[in-house]
């Protein structure tokens, strides 16, 4: 594999790099990670980590990396190669290696195929007028808070309970179900983070057990009475798929709920609060919005250039290959970074503004044979949000900057109060 261009590196003292770690898990860190972003990529556009491995932090060699062939996730195989046997063999982790994040071909490839595209242009026209209803739901809800209150959470009220509904919904799950589910999805979280503790892991083998257990048992009723929902027609898939046996039928859609569940909440909720906190802390972009709801598609996907709701991911070299210069062992691990690339300049000129007619690129929904299933109903989601807000509440402001779940991987907006 040849190196993204001549990019040229300089020495990197480990101590500037565990500083720019430990201050991306502050406070000030996670509300504003991207002049620490700069540090990184100012060391180069591949940067060792402190335990091995390496950050990679440009545009292109991380567009490279999500897109290679050669670069694949850390599956089981990996990760039974790897020393660290305690973090690798816990169990919150070991159920999400069994998901479409963490499977490479040819096991990624055919769960990849009997799932489809479950949310192509027909489905996700169908599940608009769902969505709107939920929308309209949801702003009774937080105008009822504003009116008694004065001031709301918009994450509690709006941006959690939207992508609960629609896929649980979808999914046709009771609603009187969502606070639990919502509960285990951020306690199962910390297995996926970058360096979870041992009481972040605890905390999510617990959450596992749950999410374990309510899906199985979704399943199961699912298959005593089935109808014509989702989980009822991938039943049926890998009944066919699977040649009559129910057991491995019924893991396969097990693992598939899960995932797409787990997948789908805090990212999604996290580009809702985002974007609208975006748009808010200037409210001259919320009254040029307004007058000019062309640009909704615009603002969306700015903010999702500018604060992803995952902000790294890792991969590991199938074989002995060379980086941006830079040479990498069979089974080097790789964490791409996209709140850095994202903010590249050389991608994103004056990367740090948030401006809605840049038209410009990011790689959030990430690439290659493991971009996001997801990336059109999440779009359809803050599009439908975004449209209603800007009619109903015209003179809605941010009451207090929204705050953050101390995390690296997965942003997570956990209270963001509004007024109107």
């Amino acid at each position: 594999m040849t190196a993204v261009g001549d990019i040229s590196r300089i020495a990197i003292d480990r101590r500037a790099v565990i500083s720019v770690l430990r201050r991306l898990r502050t406070p000030e860190g996670q509300a504003d990670p991207f002049p620490l972003y700069q540090e990184l990529r100012a060391m180069g556009d591949v940067v060792p980590a402190p335990w091995g491995g390496y950050f990679i932090t440009g545009y292109d060699v991380c567009d490279q990396v999500l897109r290679g062939r050669n670069w694949l996730v850390p599956d089981f195989a990996w990760q039974e190669r790897q020393q660290d046997t305690e973090r690798w063999q816990a169990p919150a982790t070991r159920e999400m290696s069994l998901t479409l994040s963490r499977l490479n071909a040819p096991v990624h490839t055919s769960q990849r195929r009997g799932l489809g595209n479950p949310f192509d242009r027909s489905t996700v026209a169908a599940m608009r007028p769902q969505i709107e209803e939920h929308v309209a739901r949801l702003l009774d809800a937080l105008d009822g808070e504003l009116a008694a209150n004065g001031v709301a959470d918009f994450v509690g009220i709006v941006s959690e309970q939207l992508p609960l509904a629609t896929i649980g919904r979808w999914l046709d799950i009771p609603a009187t179900d969502f606070p639990h589910i919502l509960d285990f999805t951020h306690r199962q979280v910390h297995a996926q983070e970058l360096l979870p503790t041992k009481s972040e892991l605890a905390v999510s083998e617990q959450a596992t057990l749950e999410l374990r257990a309510y899906f199985t048992e979704l399943v199961r009723s699912r298959r005593a009475r089935p109808g014509n929902d989702v989980v009822s027609r991938w039943i049926r898939h890998w009944d066919e798929q699977l040649a009559g046996d129910r057991h491995a039928a019924d893991q396969m859609v097990y693992q598939l709920v899960m995932f797409v569940t787990i997948a789908s909440l805090e990212t999604t909720a996290t580009l809702l609060s985002v974007m609208v906190a975006l748009l808010l802390d200037e409210p001259v972009r919320w009254q040029w919005l307004r007058h000019n709801p062309g640009h909704v598609d615009d603002a969306i996907e700015e903010a999702l250039r500018y604060d992803p709701p995952i902000h790294l991911n890792s991969r590991v070299a199938a074989d002995d290959t060379v980086l941006a210069g830079v040479p990498m062992a069979r089974d080097t691990t790789v964490h791409v970074m996209y709140g850095s690339a994202n903010h590249d300049p050389r991608r994103n000129p004056d990367p740090d503004a948030y401006d809605m007619l840049r038209g410009g690129t990011h790689l959030t929904f990430g690439g290659g044979a493991h971009y996001c299933l997801g990336a059109a109903l999440a779009r359809l989601e803050a599009r439908a949000l975004l449209t209603a807000l800007l009619n109903r509440f015209p003179t809605l402001r941010l009451a207090s900057p929204p705050s953050y779940a101390p995390r690296m991987v997965f942003r997570r907006v956990t209270s963001m109060k509004v007024t109107a």
